[in-house]
């Protein structure tokens, strides 16, 4: 049994940048727990499982550990598959998954994924948190998936170097840290989730739905230019429409080949 397999870097403008993704194509979803094996072998923050349907496709994400319920940078990488090697050409494409339908549509030389905001509340910062982080947030705010604090600086936000144990064994999936930009951009961000199997992600399309609604009301605007300062780095474009947010990036295939598999 052969399944196509492409890994391509997301939010990405050339190889080795962005957020390396494994997408690969199923003619249906077979035990889920052969999918978590298929994403633990590929060893990478997240796989794009793709199954046909009609002129759209069903998506599920999994990391080396857990499957979620979002995930932005495979969804953008599933997009440049489909219209780079498997329809060429194409325009736009439809994604089913656990988080409802999710439009990407070609920009140029990028993509445009249109996903739900996640909105989140103040919350008094969480016993470990700074202990954690190895900095003290000015504000903390949380949604159901994860804590975001909020830095003083880009320099501060740069420079952690946070003890991940400590941050797995919080009551969120994640931490999402994020600061005023610097270089030209309206906020930057990195992203903690130890607790799904991803120490930091490089470049993660879901923290920006709840990054774009929370610098909205700090800076009164709807458009960003944002920038996730792991050590590969990606830029983000974001703009809030009612309660959805669009999230824009390139990509850059890396590598495309079959796994074989038994069964």
């Amino acid at each position: 049994m052969t399944i196509p397999l492409y890994q391509v870097d997301a939010f990405a403008t050339a190889v080795f940048g962005g957020n390396p993704a494994a997408v690969m194509l199923l003619d249906r979803y077979g035990e889920d727990q052969r999918l978590q094996a298929i994403a633990a072998e590929n060893n990478l923050a997240e796989t794009a499982f793709l199954v046909p349907e009609g002129e759209d496709f069903r998506i599920r994400w999994f990391t080396p550990t857990v499957e979620v319920p979002l995930c932005g940078h495979a969804t953008l990488a599933s997009a440049a598959v489909v219209m780079e090697r498997l329809d060429k050409g194409r325009e736009r494409v439809v994604f089913h998954s656990a988080s409802g339908p999710l439009t990407v549509r070609r920009a140029q030389t990028s993509y445009v994924m249109d996903f739900p905001v996640r909105l989140s509340e103040p919350v008094a910062t969480p016993d470990g948190l700074a202990q954690a982080l190895g900095a003290e947030p000015v504000e903390v705010v949380a949604n159901p998936f994860n804590y975001l604090a909020l830095l003083a600086s880009a320099d501060q936000l740069r420079r952690l170097a946070p003890d991940l144990a400590k941050i797995a064994r919080l009551d969120r999936n994640g931490v999402i840290v994020t600061a005023p930009g610097d270089g030209g951009y309206d906020f930057v961000s990195r992203y903690f989730a130890p607790a799904k199997g991803i120490p930091e992600d490089p470049v993660t399309g879901s923290a920006h739905c709840a990054l774009a609604p929370y610098w909205a009301k700090r800076l009164g605007r709807s458009a960003f230019r944002a920038y996730q300062a792991s050590s590969r780095g990606g830029e983000v474009l974001c703009r809030l429409v009612g309660d959805r947010v669009e999230l824009e990036g390139r990509c850059v295939f890396y590598l495309e080949g079959q796994a074989y598999l038994e069964g």
